[in-house]
């Protein structure tokens, strides 16, 4: 399947979800899920900004050190709510998104085709744990793999490039984030699953591209697994 056919089925999913009363309200807690920790985290950040910069300099007495302390102190409070952001990201996407997306996944699948594959095989707490254990990869590389990318960016003469393929990579791990729900709940091996992932490549690019729309990639992140979940059915199961 092409780009185009991953921009086709996010639509879908985005479409099915705001027309089903279950995955709707589904994809409102999982928007709101991520934005309280977001929140939680920067403003815990913000209160102790202070004693976080004392840690690291005293505020100079010299005149001529102040404003160079006040650059620093700005500084900081960016990269430290960028690293909230990041975290926030990651522990609400690890220990409460994988329960959300993999329970709107099921609504999806037991709507379309009257039986959700893969439950009952092992007890519903395992397969939580597994899922867990599956989404940690699944989250962490695409966040490590576009820092190095930036930083790559910001070391070398080809930053408009390096940018553009930051912004690709991460979008197709989005991406897959959600189609990769179907087969890890069936347990299927991560080496399987990332192989899929590679052959799908352009599918995934299409797919993701929608999350780069200021805005509106809330709604589409919120309602993902719902077009990804018509997609695995479609491929595999057709």
């Amino acid at each position: 399947m092409n780009l185009f056919s991953g921009i086709k089925y996010n639509l879908q999913g985005l479409s099915m979800g705001l027309k089903t009363p279950k995955l709707l309200l589904l994809g409102i807690i999982r928007f709101m899920v991520v934005s309280i920790i977001t929140i939680l985290s920067a403003g815990l950040i913000l209160v102790y900004h202070q004693e976080i910069l004392n840690l690291m300099w005293s505020k100079p007495a010299s005149q001529w050190f102040l404003w160079l302390w006040y650059l620093v102190s700005w500084l900081l409070s960016v990269v430290l709510i960028g690293c909230a952001i990041v975290v926030s990201y990651l522990v609400s996407q690890i220990l409460f998104s994988v329960f959300i997306m993999d329970l709107m996944s099921r609504i999806t699948e037991k709507t379309v085709t009257g039986t959700i594959h893969g439950q009952n095989k092992i007890p519903w707490w395992q397969q939580f744990l597994f899922l867990i254990k599956q989404e940690i990869p699944r989250t962490i590389v695409p966040v490590l793999l576009s820092l190095v990318l930036i930083g790559l960016g910001w070391l070398t003469p080809l930053g408009p490039i390096v940018t553009i393929l930051s912004s690709a990579v991460t979008v197709i791990f989005l991406a897959w984030d959600n189609t990769d729900l179907i087969p890890a709940r069936q347990m299927a091996p991560f080496k399987e699953r990332f192989r899929l992932l590679m052959s799908t490549l352009p599918f995934h690019l299409g797919f993701g591209i929608l999350f780069l729309i200021p805005l509106l990639n809330i709604l589409f992140l919120s309602f993902a697994p719902v077009g990804a979940t018509l997609y695995y059915i479609d491929k595999y199961r057709a």
